[in-house]
C-alpha cells in the first residue's frame, strides 16, 4: 500500500512542478516495493523514478533515466512473465525510449519502440498496471511522440490520427497527447488547429494546461502571429491562463 501510494504522489509532486519533493517520493516508493518484495512494484518503483528524471533537462538525469529503467525491466524478466511484469517491462522501455528520442537518437527511439514496446503491448494488453497505462494505445501516443520532437509535424500528425484515446483510463496521457498533437499543429504554424486544440485541453484539464510550459509558450507564439480574426480568443485564454 505504501509503495502504491508513494507512486501515486510522485505523480503528483511532478505535475505540479516540484521535481524535489517527486524524486524523494520515488526514493521512498523504490524502499517501501523492496520492503514488500514485489518484482514489479519494485520495477515500477524504477519506472516512476525514470519519469521523474525524464522531467529534468540535464541530459545526464535523461540518459540516467534509460539506464535505471533497462536495469529494472532487466531484472523483470528473471521472474516469471504475467500480463502486469509485461505492462511494467513495457512501460520501462517506453521511458528508455523517451530518453532516446530527448536525445535525438530517432532511430534507436524508433527501433526500440517497435521491437520491445510493441511486442509487450500485445502480449499485456490494453490496462494501466501501476497507473503505467502501458498498452498499444499508448505505444502509438509515443511514436507521435517521437515524431513531434523530430520536427516532423506531418508524420506525428499521421500517426496520431491513427489513435484513438477514448478509452484511454488516463487523463493525464490523454492531456498529453493532445498537447502533443497541437505542438504537431504549431510547428506548421496552423494557428486555427492550435486554437481548437489548447481549448479542448482546457475542457479536459484546466490545471495542467495552466502549468504546462509547453502550453504556456505556444499560446504565446499565437499571441505574435496570429490573425485578427482569432485574436479575441487567443487572448481571453492568455489571460486565463495568466500570461503577461
Amino acid at each position: 500500500m505504501a509503495a502504491d501510494l508513494y507512486g501515486l504522489l510522485r505523480s503528483y509532486c511532478r505535475r505540479v512542478g516540484r521535481l524535489d519533493l517527486a524524486l524523494m517520493v520515488a526514493d521512498r516508493a523504490k524502499h517501501a516495493a523492496e520492503e514488500a518484495d514485489d518484482p514489479v512494484r519494485r520495477a515500477a518503483a524504477a519506472w516512476n523514478l525514470g519519469h521523474v528524471l525524464l522531467s529534468h533537462n540535464e541530459p545526464a538525469a535523461v540518459e540516467e533515466a534509460k539506464e535505471i529503467a533497462l536495469q529494472a525491466a532487466e531484472q523483470l524478466r528473471t521472474v516469471p512473465a504475467t500480463p502486469a511484469s509485461q505492462a511494467v517491462e513495457g512501460a520501462l522501455e517506453l521511458v528508455a525510449v523517451v530518453s532516446d528520442a530527448r536525445r535525438r537518437s530517432w532511430r534507436e527511439a524508433r527501433r526500440r519502440l517497435e521491437r520491445q514496446a510493441v511486442p509487450l503491448a500485445r502480449n499485456a494488453g490494453e490496462g494501466n498496471v501501476q497507473w503505467t497505462v502501458f498498452g498499444l494505445t499508448n505505444v502509438a501516443l509515443h511514436a507521435m511522440s517521437i515524431e513531434m520532437l523530430a520536427g516532423d509535424a506531418a508524420e506525428g500528425l499521421r500517426v496520431a490520427d491513427q489513435v484513438d484515446i477514448s478509452q484511454l483510463p488516463s487523463r493525464e496521457r490523454q492531456f498529453t497527447f493532445g498537447l502533443e498533437v497541437a505542438r504537431c499543429y504549431d510547428l506548421r504554424r496552423d494557428d486555427a488547429a492550435v486554437l481548437v486544440h489548447l481549448l479542448s485541453l482546457e475542457d479536459l484539464a484546466p490545471e495542467d494546461l495552466s502549468r504546462s510550459p509547453l502550453a504556456r509558450n505556444m499560446v504565446k507564439n499565437l499571441q505574435q502571429r496570429v490573425r485578427p480574426t482569432f485574436r479575441r480568443p487567443v487572448d481571453a485564454l492568455a489571460e486565463r491562463l495568466q500570461i503577461a
